[in-house]
């Protein structure tokens, strides 16, 4: 990677299999480098668990249910370019280079000139169809309970419609999360590092479940989970565990391509 942030080679990558072995090299690697620069990790966490906190309060402390979609839209807006920050960080440490708020900083604010703002776009427009899509199955399956308070009464989630609402919801959610994490499971990481445009960084990164595919979900899963035991504590695990699994990202993007 160049002074400017920007990448070596521009050939498309290879396909490389993983194992087991390997995500569990790439965990130990990403809470390497998080110890090793600490400060990184827990700067770039602060944003999410701020957002998480925000949101929160605007449900618990307020009642403004409302305020959860533009505070969560963020998320998927900002994860990309926050994420590039982890993937500098240990990209310079992997090569020995020094490391300065400056000069990450200034890597994460020159991908607005290049590919990221198209993945980020790509990730709202998902985000966005999918909470409407989850309104429709909610509309489909409890219009008709409209005039329960479902956060008071969790009764009505028991009834045939409450459960078929349930099961419908949780099946087109893993979809559309098993997408998601196909396109972008080492599509961000290989943005940053090589000069490629975003559909080829997406469908490289199919291509890259295809070949792995039952160590992907695997890596898929152990992701959930650690992100669903960071926010246990009122999200402050995920000062530990969003800088873990960034870093370790780069370390499985740098093991699935060559």
């Amino acid at each position: 990677m160049t002074e400017e942030g920007l990448a070596g080679p521009p050939a498309v990558p290879e396909v490389n299999s993983v194992t087991f072995a390997d995500l569990r090299a790439c965990l130990a690697a990403g809470w390497r480098d998080f110890t090793r620069a600490p400060l990184y990790g827990l700067f770039f966490a602060a944003v999410y668990v701020a957002g998480g906190w925000l949101i929160l309060w605007a449900v618990t402390a307020k009642g403004q249910i409302w305020w959860t979609l533009p505070a969560s839209a963020g998320f998927p807006i900002l994860m990309p370019f926050l994420a590039c920050g982890l993937y500098e960080v240990s990209r310079r440490l992997e090569a020995g280079e020094p490391l300065d708020w400056k000069g990450v900083l200034g890597v994460i604010f020159r991908q607005k000139d290049r590919q990221i703002p198209s993945m980020a776009a790509v990730i709202v427009v998902f985000f966005l169809f999918w909470n409407f899509l989850a309104h429709m199955i909610f509309a489909l399956f409890m219009g008709l309970s409209v005039m329960t308070n479902v956060t008071s009464s969790f009764e009505v989630f028991l009834t045939p419609n409450g459960l078929m609402f349930l099961g419908v919801g949780t099946l087109v959610g893993a979809v559309f999360a098993t997408l998601l994490f196909s396109l972008t499971v080492v599509s961000l990481p290989l943005l940053l590092d090589r000069e490629v445009d975003f559909v080829t960084a997406m469908l490289t990164s199919l291509a890259c479940v295809r070949e792995n595919p039952v160590v992907l979900l695997g890596w898929g899963i152990i992701i959930s989970v650690l992100l669903f035991l960071g926010m246990l504590p009122g999200f402050l695990g995920l000062f530990i565990v969003l800088p873990v699994l960034g870093h370790a990202t780069w370390h499985l993007y740098r093991k699935a391509l060559s």
